[in-house]
């Protein structure tokens, strides 16, 4: 398929993917989804490409699963097909042989931090933002965000992150590894050049084997918990919360949950 919404670039060694749909702060569709599964085949077969960054558009990396597309769903086509889709198609990403660098040029909300937490080292803008807000909606994180993220953060950080759904700056960001650097606003693109450049000047066998050996090193890359993660974000997306939290959204109020 060929999507306007992501785009994706090769240039020698190096790919980009971009999320192109600046004004919905790149949220994620269907569509979007369909394409980066896509281009994770074309990456994965790809014998010329070292290294993929990947980067969003206007003032956000992505705010996230966009709320039209899934706030209708059954529990049994959430669990089924969407919270399913985007655990395969994120875990490509993360499965691929090349390094993958997240370029973070703003805010990172959701899932949009779920797609980030797949990729192996994270850049971010001074001005970035992250979190997970899902539980302000009477849900919960379901593209490996409650698996990945405390593999990286640890524990009680990332339960801090969710449980609260606040937002936390780049500074705070770096110092408890969530990103590995980060860069001024107007320097992002090039820094994020230059790493790419210099790991695709390695021996790209010894760098894909290195990851291999490493994620081999580190808990199960979030993946064990998939299941767990679409029964329990299919039962919440069903619950009167999430249908308040999904209410008061789209009418601009502060939701009223009930706990039910």
């Amino acid at each position: 398929m060929t999507s306007e919404l992501v785009q994706l670039s090769l240039d020698g060694p190096i790919a980009t993917v971009v999320l192109n749909r600046e004004e919905k702060l790149n949220a994620l569709n269907s569509e979007m989804l369909a394409a980066l599964e896509e281009y994770a085949d074309v990456l994965d077969r790809s014998q010329d490409v070292r290294v993929v960054l990947m980067t969003g558009t206007g003032r956000a990396f992505c705010v996230g699963a966009d709320i039209i597309e899934w706030s209708d769903l059954t529990p049994l086509e959430m669990g089924r097909r969407w919270i399913r889709d985007g655990h395969r198609i994120f875990a490509r990403y993360a499965r691929l042989p090349q390094p993958v660098i997240a370029v973070l040029n703003g805010y990172t909300f959701g899932g949009g931090l779920e797609l980030a937490l797949a990729a192996d080292l994270r850049l971010a803008a001074a001005g970035a933002q992250l979190s997970f807000p899902e539980v302000k909606l009477g849900i919960i994180p379901g593209w490996g965000g409650t698996q990945r993220l405390g593999q990286l953060v640890g524990p009680s950080r990332a339960k801090q992150m969710i449980f609260s759904g606040e937002r936390v700056d780049a500074e705070v960001a770096e110092r408890w590894g969530l990103v590995n650097e980060i860069v001024p606003g107007e320097q992002l693109a090039q820094r994020a050049r230059e790493l790419a450049e210099a790991i695709a000047a390695n021996g790209p066998v010894a760098v894909q084997m290195s990851k291999q050996l490493i994620d081999a090193a580190a808990a199960d890359r979030g993946e064990g918990g998939a299941v767990m993660e679409s029964l329990a974000g299919s039962l919440a997306s069903y619950t009167a919360d999430a249908q308040e939290g999904v209410s008061a959204f789209r009418q601009r109020r502060a939701p009223r949950f009930s706990g039910r």
